[in-house]
């Protein structure tokens, strides 16, 4: 199992020089992989779904992960998630290929529908359409990167004639990891991701997830050329991960535990929550 750490794009982490400073650290502690969420904007006032307030400040995923590529070597890129229908698919192509080109081939895109209703409203999408721009979107995206002559016709997105340069780095294009908790949220992982990831309290919320992801593997069939299914998990209420928790974690397949040093109020703190569970893999 390795271990990775979410969230360090937003509140008081966000600023160039603590930037550099915790990536360059999280990477010689050993730490794997960088993991940031992504908000477009929230609202104002803050509805209970919403888990931002509105004047938490959050940076563009893509970004700050072009940002942390730069300064680090070894470390995959993650977003955990990447809300993909509020973005254009081809204009997302392009930035994950450049992106990918640039770190190496260390981008892991991680994607989900989203459920914040009024984000998703002010960029145009329905929360009755959002999944299927999702599924589109992916595919779509997926022949941008691999295709001779990418050509895609759906309910969203449609075009011919055209290609988009240069490709990933990555065979196939970056590693898809599918963020949710429901039945649809199991299925798509299993019919078009690499890897899914999900959070939860406790070894418990994951052994429930790993449930519902084996009925997803029984009801929709895998493409053998993902391979297995990837299971990412991070932690949550409480944050801290004790050393016997993470060894369940790692009994029961998760392939990489992401930390979340919250409440990323004081960057030193950060620092000092990082280099403690660095612990936990050694």
């Amino acid at each position: 199992m390795e271990l990775g750490v979410y969230g360090l794009s937003a509140k008081a982490t966000l600023g160039p020089a603590d930037t550099a400073r915790l990536a360059r650290r999280a990477e010689g502690l050993g730490y794997r992989s960088w993991w940031v969420g992504d908000h477009v904007v929230l609202p104002s006032p803050r509805v209970p779904e919403s888990p931002m307030a509105p004047e938490d400040p959050i940076l563009d995923p893509l970004l700050h992960l072009s940002y942390v590529a730069a300064l680090t070597e070894r470390m995959e890129l993650g977003t955990g998630i990447l809300i993909l229908p509020q973005r254009n698919p081809l204009v997302l192509a392009k930035q994950a290929a450049s992106l990918d080109v640039l770190s190496g081939g260390r981008l892991l895109l991680g994607i989900a529908p989203g459920y914040l209703e009024p984000e998703l409203a002010a960029l145009g999408v329905t929360l009755a359409e959002r999944r299927g721009r999702t599924d589109e979107y992916l595919d779509a995206m997926r022949q941008l990167w691999n295709e001779p002559a990418p050509e895609f016709h759906g309910k969203y997105v449609n075009f011919a004639n055209l290609v988009a340069y240069p490709r990933p780095v990555q065979p196939g294009g970056p590693r898809i990891v599918v963020g949710g908790h429901s039945p649809a949220a199991y299925r798509r992982a299993v019919a078009k991701g690499h890897g899914w990831i999900g959070s939860g309290s406790n070894p418990a919320d994951l052994q429930q997830h790993l449930d519902g992801l084996a009925k997803a593997a029984r009801e929709v069939e895998r493409p053998e050329w993902l391979g297995r299914l990837e299971i990412v998990f991070m932690q949550i209420n409480p944050v801290e991960v004790q050393p016997d928790i993470a060894l369940r974690y790692a009994e029961l397949g998760v392939d990489r535990l992401l930390v979340y040093p919250l409440p990323l109020e004081v960057p030193a703190d950060v620092e000092v929550f990082l280099e403690q569970h660095a612990e936990l893999i050694r």
